[in-house]
């Protein structure tokens, strides 16, 4: 068992909030920032979010607003793991954790979903782009999430956020990352004021599906939600057209029509179709979410030099942060 804290600490700690149970305890791969275990414990099937040992930026794997918004989500038709308890204390585990319901279903990372039929891989996304639009339907202010962001200028204060963290991370220069970090305040659309409850991290990998239908039943891995504007969580989205196979699981480059995915104009319809009135995507909101995630690939490779990376394989994916870097900069030149 590849834990970062001690199992016995835990058993201690459910023992007294449960009563007497026996702990299983199994270490979840695939995650790149807050480690996370799938924990039984006297008939209750849970999972268990934290935060990674060793030092992290400020305001990084922030697990209490990961708790917070699946509180304020749980009453809501969006689908949610069932919050079970938050613990601030680092005492028990070294971090602060949480402990949500433990939901049954299939998890995608391969974006070209192998193995299925056409209609259903047609009916997979447009669960997912329909889910999204369920998400962005909620008001913040009615869920208790009114605070949950600063409304207003999200735009301008994401990308002053992450071009701050590309600065001060202490990885190889990416030429191509600056270009993209000096293109975007530039081409900014007008502030709409449009707030809605913002994932940050959308995309197929983070969905748990039906174990039989095409049917979102959990968005998982909340760590980068805020209040913000819908139209970055559609463009987020739209990297898996952007990125080849071996970039992340993408689909471009693929025979999109034989496997039955839509393409991503296609996608970005039905969204628009199911989702409250807002401006249309433009290539800046695909640009801007090449470049987040780029630095968050840089991010993760920083970790992995100072040895506190949550997943495996970290280093091998580290360098994609160039790659995401130049797929921004080709939408920018039109290739």
């Amino acid at each position: 068992m590849n834990a970062d804290f001690d199992p016995a600490a835990l058993e201690h700690f459910l023992t007294e909030r449960f009563g007497k149970g026996q702990l299983g305890l199994e270490r979840i791969g695939g995650g790149q920032s807050n480690p996370t275990y799938f924990v039984d414990f006297g008939g209750r099937r849970m999972v268990l979010r934290k935060k990674p040992a060793g030092p992290i930026l400020r305001g990084a794997h922030a697990v209490d607003r990961e708790f917070r918004v699946l509180e304020a989500l749980a009453p809501t038709d969006v689908p949610v793991p069932k919050p079970v308890l938050y613990h601030a204390d680092d005492a028990v585990l070294g971090t602060p954790f949480y402990l949500m319901e433990r939901l049954e279903g299939r998890v995608f990372h391969d974006c070209a979903l192998p193995g299925m039929a056409p209609q259903e891989r047609r009916a997979i996304y447009f669960a997912m782009a329909e889910t999204l639009a369920k998400l962005h339907a909620v008001r913040p202010h009615e869920v208790g999430l009114a605070d949950y962001g600063r409304p207003g200028n999200y735009f301008e204060r994401q990308i002053g956020r992450w071009t701050k963290q590309w600065r001060e991370s202490s990885s190889e220069p990416i030429p191509a990352l600056d270009e993209v970090a000096a293109w975007l305040p530039a081409h900014m659309p007008p502030d709409s004021g449009h707030v809605a409850i913002a994932h940050g991290d959308f995309r197929l990998g983070n969905l748990l599906f039906h174990p039989d239908r095409p049917q979102v039943i959990g968005i998982l891995d909340w760590e980068l939600s805020t209040l913000g504007h819908p139209l970055a969580d559609l463009g987020f989205c739209c990297i898996a057209w952007e990125s080849m196979p071996d970039e992340y699981g993408g689909i471009r480059g693929l025979d999109l029509a034989a496997l039955g995915i839509p393409d991503q104009r296609t996608f970005v319809e039905h969204y628009f179709a199911h989702a409250a009135p807002t401006e249309p995507l433009e290539p800046f909101h695909v640009v801007f979410s090449l470049f987040r995630f780029a630095v968050i690939f840089v991010g993760i490779a920083d970790r992995a030099r100072a040895g506190n990376a949550a997943a495996s394989d970290a280093a091998d994916v580290a360098p994609l942060a160039r790659r995401f870097a130049a797929r921004a900069r080709d939408i920018i030149s039109g290739r």
